[in-house]
């Protein structure tokens, strides 16, 4: 099973960025697939996460929702997080992870994760 994170980058407070992850190496509409972050001295934390059946209810945490939209995109075994009006509070390496089963926001409901990548939004 492998997860690649990318598009992290620089942007400024209220742009935008789109976050990919590429999947491989397990049935990719069996599993629940989240998007993670971690804040430096902070621990690391659920944002979104979406699952089959496709047309199901993507979760957001609270202070990403209305701004974050989480899709997938089965015929590339790819989950998107599309990331609009960025703040700075938002500053954090981002993570992709997946696993069998339900969304949860626990990080331990997750057995495959990808390496992150960084969004940093200057003020």
């Amino acid at each position: 099973v492998q997860l690649q994170a990318s598009g992290g980058g620089l942007v400024q407070a209220g742009g935008s960025l789109r976050l990919s992850c590429a999947t491989s190496g397990f049935s990719f509409d069996d599993y629940a697939i989240a998007w993670f972050r971690q804040i430096p001295g902070k621990v690391r934390e659920g944002i979104s996460c979406i699952t089959i059946p496709s047309n199901g209810v993507p979760w957001y945490e609270d202070s990403v929702k209305g701004r974050f939209t989480i899709s997938r995109e089965s015929d590339k075994n790819t989950v998107y997080l599309q990331m609009n009006t960025l703040e700075p509070e938002d500053t954090a390496v981002y993570y992709c992870a997946a696993d069998e089963g339900r969304c949860s926001f626990l990080r331990s409901a997750y057995r495959f994760w990808g390496k992150g990548t960084l969004v940093t939004v200057s003020s």
